[in-house]
């Protein structure tokens, strides 16, 4: 009953976005026969009101109507063009994570749980709150220091009931990515499945408020040295599964360009060192805030930027690293051989693809560009165009170089909204150029070495234990090529039940089809 239960959720799903005009408002370019019968078919249902609506709006309305897990699938896609197309995710992108606020009862009653201790004496003072998105809400608090005087401080508390929500609709997008990876092989190479299994992660992390504070913690070490930039002090004391605490931040948004320079502060400056700070945090460090839209970025008192909401992080390895910096450098320096090359030493492209032809598709994205002002160019529409040709050449949908662009183009867009005139590469160059001299130069070659010392070490004692595992499995093979593979009796019987279970399955999914197929038609005729 599971799969019937969750076939039936995501009808539910399919109606409620059919009604809003979310089907009907998709772009229906180069849809085959049956899909594009649908999308006329989802146009007449749509109310009519919501005809009136732009799509941004219909896709916000729809899925605050489905819920947490939906608005949360939203802006997800958000940051993934490769799947659901550049202008569909600009829409998404403007999905607003607002929704009602839970009762303060419930938010004391989820800190307790958390924290084992009365709100009353964690808090000096625990206010109303004055934010809600579909995770969690934020509270203002004030707590007394061992000297007696009171901090401000806010109070992140996960929704209640969220996880069994989220648990009960991601079973629905596995059921629709299987199906979608079954019997549409055009779509296999965007890899749905895997596109829900990363959902998955991300929404357990963000659902953990511990690993929030976590992500606060280690950037802070990351950026001890750096200048201009800093995020918020942990107080790990109050803080738990369900329960974030951490220093109120009193500043300006970075989205008030206005106030900012009345204030006095050199918007040309803060535009240079937001951009530097991400680059330096994506390439030195690997670890990057996902969410840097001008809503989770202010700047306090001190002129320092003060990075908010820690929920969406990405990490970058050591080949995704230098795969970025020399692609930033290669177009730089246009040398377009050199771009195609790091593609193909990364295995991001099948081996069996010409890299010539491959350095001319690149050549054909890099010298339009360098035929613009520098004011103009964009370093996130570069690598979104890379990332379209290399659809040319089967390259792999790699989502933490996904997540990296589209965070890239945020932070962008933030950087020329304080400076008009901002130059992406002359901010990006310092930064690329210090990472590759550390990491392909002399020092690098050194690290390498050294890693790789480290390496040969371990693989030397882990030695026996790879003779002996060899042993049992050579012995093992040699058995079975004696006497044959063979299953018992119980084996059998439960294989021809679960292939009974998927029969069944698909024959009610037939009969479901037929049923909305009538009801289609029904709606026609009216």
């Amino acid at each position: 009953m599971g799969k019937i239960t969750t076939s039936f959720r995501l009808l539910r799903a399919g109606w409620v976005l059919a009604r809003e005009g979310v089907f009907s408002a998709l772009p229906v370019e180069g849809l085959p026969g049956l899909p594009a019968l649908g999308h006329k078919l989802a146009g007449l249902l749509a109310r009519r009101r919501s005809r009136r609506r732009e799509r941004s709006e219909r896709m916000a309305r729809a899925l605050h109507k489905l819920g947490p897990t939906y608005i949360k699938l939203g802006q997800f896609l958000a940051t993934r063009p490769d799947l659901v197309g550049r202008d569909v995710a600009e829409d998404l992108s403007a999905l607003q994570d607002r929704v009602r606020t839970f009762s303060q009862t419930a938010a004391i009653r989820q800190i307790e749980k958390s924290l084992g201790r009365p709100v009353p004496e964690l808090f000096a003072e625990f206010e109303a709150p004055i934010a809600a998105a579909s995770m969690a809400q934020v509270h203002p608090a004030y707590v007394r220091g061992n000297d007696g005087i009171l901090r401000k401080v806010a109070v992140k508390v996960i929704r209640p009931g969220l996880r069994q929500a989220f648990a009960r609709d991601l079973q629905g997008f596995y059921l629709a990515a299987e199906s979608v990876e079954r019997h549409m092989p055009a779509i296999r190479r965007l890899r749905p499945v895997s596109m829900v299994d990363n959902l998955l992660q991300v929404t357990r992390l963000e659902m953990d408020l511990r690993l929030e504070a976590a992500a606060l913690s280690e950037t802070a070490e990351n950026i001890a040295g750096d200048s201009g930039f800093r995020v918020p002090e942990v107080d790990w004391e109050r803080t738990g599964r369900d329960v974030l605490t951490m220093e109120w931040i009193d500043g300006i948004k970075m989205s008030d360009r206005e106030t900012l320079i009345a204030v006095g502060y050199n918007v040309q400056v803060l535009a240079v060192t937001l951009m530097q700070s991400f680059l330096r945090h994506a390439l030195r460090d690997g670890f990057f805030h996902a969410d840097m839209h001008p809503g989770n970025l202010f700047v306090d008192k001190d002129g320092m930027i003060v990075a908010v909401d820690f929920g969406i992080t990405g990490r970058l390895g050591k080949k995704e690293k230098r795969f970025l910096a020399e692609i930033l450098y290669g177009f730089i320096k246009r040398d377009y051989r050199r771009v195609a090359e790091v593609h193909f030493a990364a295995g991001y492209v099948p081996p069996h693809h010409d890299i010539a032809s491959f350095a001319q598709a690149n050549r054909a994205i890099g010298e339009p560009i360098h035929g613009q002002s520098a004011e103009t160019i964009s370093m996130a529409r570069l690598l979104g165009l890379l990332f379209e040709v290399t659809e040319l050449f089967d390259m792999q949908t790699r989502p933490e170089l996904i997540l990296l662009q589209k965070t890239m183009v945020v932070v962008e867009g933030v950087s020329r909204s304080l400076d008009p005139h901002f130059n992406m590469w002359k901010a990006a160059e310092p930064v690329v150029g210090e990472w590759i001299a550390h990491n392909l130069g002399p020092i690098g070659m050194a690290k390498d070495m050294k890693e790789g010392m480290q390496a040969l070490t371990m693989l030397a004692r882990k030695t026996p234990e790879f003779v002996r595992r060899f042993e049992e499995t050579t012995a093992g093979l040699h058995k079975q090529a004696e006497n044959g593979l063979h299953l018992d009796d119980d084996t059998i019987s439960r294989l021809a039940r679960a292939q009974a279970r998927n029969g069944r399955f698909n024959r009610f999914m037939i009969f479901l089809m037929v049923i909305c197929i009538i009801a289609f038609t029904f709606k026609l005729f009216l």
